[in-house]
């Protein structure tokens, strides 16, 4: 079975630096090969578009991968136009269709979200291949009622199961470890409710700033760029019960049962469960060498009226038998001083300390991603005395994935395997979260702090740096 890839904004960074690579990856997985058929404005003629694709190839794909760096692109065909005319998605279908495969046309929306739905009324005046995939990027919508929207226009072009809103979170190696963790160790489950666990830490700390991502990240943020996608859908594996299997029709639901009972903060939660931030200048350690950062005011396509953050942080409580009590918070940030990717359990303290004038430190396990590496800090007895207690860290790297993350996503799509893709649902109750914060802090309702690049982000009222 071979497969047809038609990605609209064929000429962008995404498609470079991310989706092309991947489809290297992925083309000697597929029996009958794939075929890339690039859709963009830029006036280039098809010997140009693969030219582009092989130097996306050069740059992005590293080793091992000399073959499709040669089919993929001698293979590609490049559609110039508008990728919401009627007539330009018609052409392309057209180029795909005309392969001698039998396997499925996907269609890869690596697009800016607004134009999403322009796109979705252009295929309505169509005629769509028959079992047609279609894949769209975060962040889906820009709000509950643009998600609510989004989804309706989709349900009625295809069915659920050919609808992907990819989020490559969902195929890292740890995420997926989260799934195996609990469900097959009898060791673990026992002890993950609010009885023995006091707290999970979501966090994604970047040392990267938003240079050169201004017009975008401008009108996100870091709320709407990771809390509403990627951070949550980690809060829903962490946090959801046990699926009757690993099917998709099975494991949607339960992550949907979690986020429906999240929580959803008052405007005065808003002001004490949640921190804003946005980076000013400072230096940033990359390399082993300061980097000078400005400050994201003074970045290209950013206008600081629109008081936009670059440092997210909410805690939120699940209000269900297993997590009531139980504070889930959710962290990310841009340009600061670490670069700190990690999902941290921690369990309770011990009832009764037995060791005189000692109070063992909680047990934590960490699941870090990039790169992936799983801890678990135990308490021991000391190796002078054997009545003092000393601290160990028992870890382990977890193997390099292959595919990459967005290798694995191309090639689920291509087997109709929608279990790495968020359901219309998920995406609903995540912007039902996050909307009454988004809310909140345009009011200034939540002060928005500066923080210097190259620290540990804003600590309000406590002085300092984040820790």
């Amino acid at each position: 079975m071979s497969a047809e890839f038609i990605v609209l904004g064929a000429t962008g960074d995404l498609t470079s630096r991310y989706l092309v690579p991947a489809l290297a990856q992925v083309l000697p997985l597929v029996e009958g090969g794939l075929h890339l058929v690039g859709v963009a404005r830029d006036d280039i003629e098809p010997d140009a578009f693969r030219e582009q694709v092989r130097h996306a190839l050069q740059q992005y794909a590293g080793a091992g991968h000399e073959e499709t760096a040669h089919r993929l692109p001698d293979e590609a065909d490049y559609v110039r136009g508008d990728v919401t005319d009627p007539a330009t998605l018609t052409t392309a279908f057209d180029l795909a269709s005309s392969g001698s495969g039998d396997g499925p046309v996907v269609l890869y929306l690596a697009l800016p979200h607004v134009i999403f739905g322009d796109v979705v009324d252009a295929l309505r005046a169509c005629r769509l291949p028959d079992g047609l995939r279609i894949v769209v990027e975060k962040p889906f919508g820009e709000s509950l009622d643009g998600a609510r929207r989004l989804n309706e226009a989709l349900a009625a072009l295809l069915p659920e199961e050919r609808t992907f809103r990819v989020d490559h979170f969902l195929a890292k190696q740890t995420v997926l470890n989260i799934l195996g963790l609990r469900f097959a160790n009898r060791v673990l489950e026992p002890l993950w409710n609010n009885l023995h666990v006091a707290g999970v830490d979501i966090v994604f700390d970047e040392t990267v700033d938003a240079q050169g991502r201004g017009d975008y990240y401008d009108r996100s943020g870091a709320l709407r760029d990771m809390v509403q996608n990627h951070l949550l859908q980690l809060l829903s594996y962490v946090a959801m019960e046990p699926p009757l299997s690993m099917e998709a029709a099975d494991l949607s639901p339960r992550k949907v049962d979690v986020l429906r009972a999240v929580r959803k903060l008052s405007n005065e939660e808003v002001a004490t469960a949640t921190v804003r931030g946005r980076y000013t200048s400072g230096e940033v350690m990359s390399d082993g060498a300061a980097r000078r950062v400005d400050a994201y005011v003074d970045a290209q396509s950013v206008d600081p009226a629109r008081e936009t953050e670059t440092y997210a942080e909410v805690t939120l409580h699940i209000d269900n038998w297993r997590w009531a009590g139980v504070p889930f918070r959710l962290r990310t940030g841009k340009a600061l001083g670490i670069d700190r990717r990690e999902v941290v359990v921690r369990f309770a303290e011990v009832p009764h300390a037995v060791f005189a004038g000692q109070q063992p430190q909680r047990n934590e396990l960490r699941l870090q991603l990039d790169p992936d590496r799983m801890s678990l800090r135990v308490n021991v007895n000391g190796i002078g005395d054997p009545f003092d207690l000393e601290t160990v860290e028992l870890d382990t790297d977890l193997a390099k994935q292959e595919p990459s993350p967005y290798g694995q996503l191309l090639l689920a799509v291509v087997e109709g395997d929608t279990r790495l893709s968020a359901r219309a649902a998920e995406v609903e109750e995540g912007w039902r979260i996050v909307e009454p914060i988004l809310d909140a802090w345009s009011r200034n309702e939540a002060p928005l702090h500066g923080y210097p690049a190259g620290s540990c982000g804003p600590r309000p009222g406590r002085g300092g740096s984040s820790d």
